[in-house]
C-alpha cells in the first residue's frame, strides 16, 4: 500500500487524504467500509467472554437498581458475569461491553491489519458491545481515536461536536454522560454491517442500538495524558540518573535576605530540570517502553524454565514458528543504519536494525531470523518474557 492508493475502508480516500483531513480534526462516515461484512463473533460467544475472570467487562443499564435495590438511571456494573446476570435482564435499554476483545478472539485480531496506515504502536485494542433495541451508554466523549464498526444488527450514531475537557456531565454514575448534548446539523446515521464510523477525541456522540443483536466493534487508539507521560517520564529518568547529579549554586551572588527563595535560586533549578529533560535519546528509550506496555500484564505468561538458545534453534529448523502473543506489543528505532532498539513489551534491548524490524513486523518467525548471530538469545529472552510463545501452543 501507497499513501496515495484509495482504501476502501476510508471511502475511497487515500491514508494521506486520512490523515490531512480527518485523523484527529473531523468524523467520518463510511458506508460499506467491509462490504459483506461477516462480524467474526456471535452474541453467546461475547458473553461467555463477560463470563471469564480477568477479562474486563461491563453492563450499562439505562434504567438498572442500585445495590439497595432503588431503581436508578445508568446503572454500571463489572464483570466477571453468571447467567444469571444476563437472565435478569430486561428485552431493551442496556449495552455489555467487553474489552479487548482481540487478545482472545483471533478473527478479531485479524481486522487490525486493514489499519496498517496507523502507527501499529497506537493501537489500544478492540472492544465490542452488544445490545437489544434501545442500548446505549449514553451522550458521552472518548479521550482517544476510535473506528466504530457495524458488527450486527444497525445502531444510530448522533454526533454532537467537539466538546470542552471540563463539559458538565451527570454526577453519581460511573460513566461519563455529558449533561447537555445537541445533534449537529446533518449528524444523524443509522449504520448497518460493514458501516464505520471514525471519531477523533473528545467528539461527543450518542450510539442506540435500532435492532436485536447489535454488535458494534470500536478499535481505539491509545494516547497518554500530559500528567501520566510526565510522570512516567521523570520516573524512567530518575532510575537512569546518577544520585551525583544535584542542584547546584557556585559563584552565587551575596543573598540579601538569606530567608529569600530568589529568581537565581529559581532559574538554576529551572535549568537543572529542563537540562535533564530534555535529552532525545532518552525520551525515545521511554516513548518506546511505554507505548508499548501490554494493556493487561497478567496477559503475558512467562516460562517456567528458561529457555536453551540451542533447543530454540533446533525447534525452527525442525519447521517450529514462533508467534506474537495476543496482546503483546512490538516497535522499533533506528539507533543507526545498523542497530535499533526493539521495543516489547514495555522493554528495550539493543539488536541488529533488520532483526528489530521482522519481530516488529507481521512476518512469520521462522528460520529466517537465524541469519543474525543475536536472534537465538534475543528470541529465547522474549519467549521467556511471555512476548512470543510457539505456534502450535498459541493454537492449543
Amino acid at each position: 500500500m501507497t499513501s496515495d492508493t484509495p482504501l476502501p475502508m476510508l471511502g475511497g480516500l487515500t491514508a494521506a487524504d486520512f490523515l490531512r483531513d480527518h485523523w484527529q480534526r473531523k468524523p467520518l462516515l463510511i458506508r460499506g467500509a467491509f462490504p459483506d461484512f461477516h462480524c467474526p463473533l456471535e452474541p453467546d460467544e461475547l458473553a461467555g467472554l463477560a463470563c471469564e475472570e480477568n477479562i474486563e467487562a461491563r453492563l450499562v443499564e439505562e434504567h438498572g437498581r442500585d445495590a439497595e435495590g432503588n431503581e436508578r438511571p445508568w446503572q454500571v456494573s463489572h464483570g466477571p458475569f453468571d447467567e444469571a446476570t444476563f437472565a435478569r435482564l430486561p428485552e431493551r435499554d442496556w449495552t455489555l461491553l467487553v474489552q479487548a476483545v482481540d487478545h482472545y478472539v483471533p478473527e478479531v485480531a485479524a481486522l487490525l491489519e486493514h489499519f496498517d496506515f496507523l502507527p501499529r504502536w497506537r493501537l489500544d485494542d478492540v472492544m465490542v458491545s452488544y445490545a437489544p433495541p434501545g442500548g446505549s451508554v449514553g451522550p458521552h466523549v472518548d479521550q482517544y481515536d476510535v473506528f466504530l464498526l457495524q458488527g450486527r444488527g444497525t445502531r444510530r450514531w448522533q454526533l454532537g461536536g467537539r466538546v470542552p475537557e471540563n463539559a458538565p456531565i451527570l454526577q453519581g454514575i460511573d460513566l461519563r454522560i455529558l449533561e447537555h448534548f445537541e445533534v449537529g446539523n446533518g449528524d444523524d446515521w443509522i449504520l448497518e454491517p460493514g458501516d464505520m464510523l471514525y471519531l477523533p477525541p473528545s467528539w461527543a456522540h450518542h450510539g442506540v442500538s435500532q435492532s436485536d443483536d447489535c454488535l458494534t466493534l470500536s478499535v481505539g487508539f491509545r494516547a497518554p495524558s500530559a500528567d501520566e507521560a510526565i510522570t512516567s517520564y521523570a520516573d524512567y529518568l530518575g532510575e537512569q540518573l546518577p544520585a551525583s547529579t544535584r542542584y547546584g549554586d557556585a559563584g552565587m551572588a551575596l543573598p540579601a535576605d538569606p530567608a529569600e527563595l530568589d529568581d537565581a535560586a529559581v532559574y538554576r533549578m529551572r535549568t537543572l530540570i529542563l537540562e535533564t529533560l530534555d535529552d532525545p535519546a532518552q525520551l525515545a528509550q521511554w516513548f518506546g517502553r511505554v507505548m508499548t506496555q501490554p494493556k493487561y500484564v497478567d496477559q503475558l505468561v512467562p516460562t517456567e524454565t528458561p529457555t536453551e538458545a540451542e533447543e530454540l534453534v533446533a525447534a525452527l529448523q525442525e519447521g517450529e514458528t514462533l508467534v506474537r502473543s495476543p496482546g503483546s506489543r512490538f516497535a522499533w528505532r533506528a539507533l543507526d543504519e545498523h542497530r535499533a532498539t526493539l521495543f516489547a513489551d514495555g522493554d528495550g534491548v539493543e539488536c541488529a536494525l533488520p532483526l528489530a524490524r521482522m519481530l516488529a513486523s507481521e512476518v512469520p518467525l521462522d528460520t529466517a531470523l537465524l541469519a543474525f548471530e543475536e536472534a537465538p538469545s534475543l528470541l529465547a529472552a522474549l519467549r521467556d518474557a511471555g512476548s512470543l510463545v510457539w505456534a502450535d501452543e498459541f493454537e492449543d
